[in-house]
């Protein structure tokens, strides 16, 4: 593990509004690689197409990998995420294993143990996280170096298609495919392998259940808890146009009291409808948690027309996230889906002129609502 850059990245936040990156897989559209490139020799074989599985490429494609870190680097990035949104074993069962429900039967907590113990996805997941981590490390460091201004990578835990909160069954309410124990066990496989590869912080993203996302911070905790030291912890959920986390349904408050136990270093909001849906949450967020706070929000609505998938420009984007700095809402701004390094680089012009939010300056107690 490496050494814990908690007070390097507090002098950051608090010195201006710092820069993560944006979207891996619309970056990699650019690159036009091939069902057969993104497989390589080693998943040439594969049962299903891979080209969807954008987490293979660290391992079949590196260089283009590490392009993309070094373009959001160059553009202005502080921050980059390693490319392991869906890099645990059961999300990675999806490519790699038969759907039960194809011959009659179902995904319940019996098929799930068999993929957690499965040697070929648990070899898989720890190469993808290790050498996911490497790829992004390699890059910062090398910016880092060149430049002179430290660069962090984030280890990033995305979500699951599976919900620990909802039942797939109406005609069984209490039905759960996966149990909470081997949901935070894949996590626990994940966050130790992005660990080893050389993260400096973990990035719990993109939660649409905050009870998948209980599990991946108990995963976490237990392993500082192993290794006797820790590493930061970002926590960013997805909401609706409601305001509540998209499955669990807990709004901005509810989910901030879920995870404040574990103290992160910044809690946040991405994804989601854009960021003039996302607007108004992230100011009750910067009004109410006492931790740094960021925002990185998807390019608009999916647009197939578009040269991105995406509605909004670079401008667009720089025009809303500059909106949120120079309103003190922010301590992180970045891109998810639809953001491309030119976004970025708009971005971090965008917020460079404002100061950054200050942790806890306006945050409310529960007493005081």
């Amino acid at each position: 593990m490496r050494s814990d850059p908690t007070a390097k990245l507090h002098d950051l936040f608090r010195s201006r509004v710092a820069l993560l990156d944006g979207a891996m897989g619309t970056t990699i559209r650019e690159y036009s690689i091939s069902e057969s490139a993104a497989r390589g020799d080693r998943f040439a074989d594969a049962p299903q197409d891979l080209l969807n599985n954008g987490d293979i490429l660290s391992l079949t494609q590196p260089d283009t990998i590490g392009d993309i870190h070094r373009r959001f680097l160059d553009a202005g990035s502080d921050i980059i995420e390693t490319n392991t949104f869906s890099a645990t074993t059961l999300s990675q069962a999806e490519f790699f294993i038969e759907d039960p429900r194809e011959q009659g039967g179902r995904k319940d907590p019996a098929f799930f143990q068999k993929i957690l113990e499965d040697d070929f996805l648990r070899g898989l997941v720890e190469d993808l996280n290790i050498e996911s981590a490497r790829i992004a490390r390699n890059q910062a460091d090398r910016i880092e170096e060149e430049t002179g201004t430290p660069r962090f990578v984030a280890g990033a835990i995305g979500p699951l298609t599976l919900s620990l909160s909802n039942a797939p069954d109406h005609d069984d309410p209490s039905f759960r495919p996966v149990t909470f124990d081997q949901v935070q066990a894949s996590y626990l496989h994940q966050a130790r392998a992005l660990v080893e590869g050389g993260c400096d912080l973990l990035l719990v993203e993109t939660i649409f259940d905050s009870l998948n996302a209980k599990a991946a911070l108990v995963a976490i905790q237990q392993l500082f808890e192993e290794r006797g030291s820790s590493l930061p912890v970002i926590v960013s959920a997805a909401v609706g146009s409601g305001g509540a986390t998209l499955i669990s349904a807990q709004r901005i408050e509810a989910f901030w009291i879920a995870v404040r136990h574990i103290k992160p270093l910044a809690v946040g909001l991405n994804c989601c409808e854009g960021p003039d849906v996302l607007r108004p949450f992230v100011a009750e967020l910067a009004e109410s948690v006492d931790c740094f706070t960021s925002c990185y929000p998807n390019a608009g609505l999916p647009n197939p027309l578009a040269p991105t998938g995406f509605d909004l420009e670079p401008h667009h984007m720089a025009e809303y996230m500059g909106e949120f700095a120079k309103s003190g809402l922010l301590n992180i701004a970045g891109g998810c889906c639809g953001n491309t390094p030119s976004h970025i680089a708009a971005i971090a012009e965008a917020v460079k002129p404002h100061q950054p939010r200050i942790p806890g300056a306006r945050a409310v107690t529960l007493s005081g609502r």
